[in-house]
């Protein structure tokens, strides 16, 4: 199983970026074997919206079943529902301790985007 962690670097040591569809990219974490990608998340400058639909169809390219991020829109979220990932949201420091959040069941998925981020 394959989750994405919305982060600024390729590493798990990486801070933790909140902002989904704006995010500087996107940790993919193989639960199974612990092998990591990085998915940059690069800035669509024709895109002063729809960053979040964008990001959304790239993460849904991954595979991934689960999203972990601080905060994203309804149109992002329709996009992730309609692919059946997963969307958890809070405030973390790394990439890191929100996987270890998420390998702890201390998040919970969102199923409105009024939940916002929290853990």
């Amino acid at each position: 199983m394959k989750i994405v962690i919305s982060c600024e670097g390729a590493a798990l040591n990486s801070s933790f970026d909140e902002h989904f569809g704006r995010a500087a990219g996107f940790l993919i974490v193989d639960l199974d074997s612990d092998e990591l990608d990085y998915l940059p998340n690069p800035p669509d400058e024709q895109a002063e919206q729809g960053a979040g639909i964008i990001a959304g169809k790239r993460v849904q390219e991954t595979g991934a079943s689960a999203l972990i991020t601080g905060h994203v829109g309804g149109n992002a979220q329709r996009v992730l529902d309609a692919a059946g990932i997963s969307i958890y949201c809070g405030h973390f420091e790394t990439a890191a301790e929100a996987l270890s959040a998420y390998r702890a069941g201390d998040l919970k998925p969102i199923h409105d985007v009024s939940q916002g981020g929290s853990r």
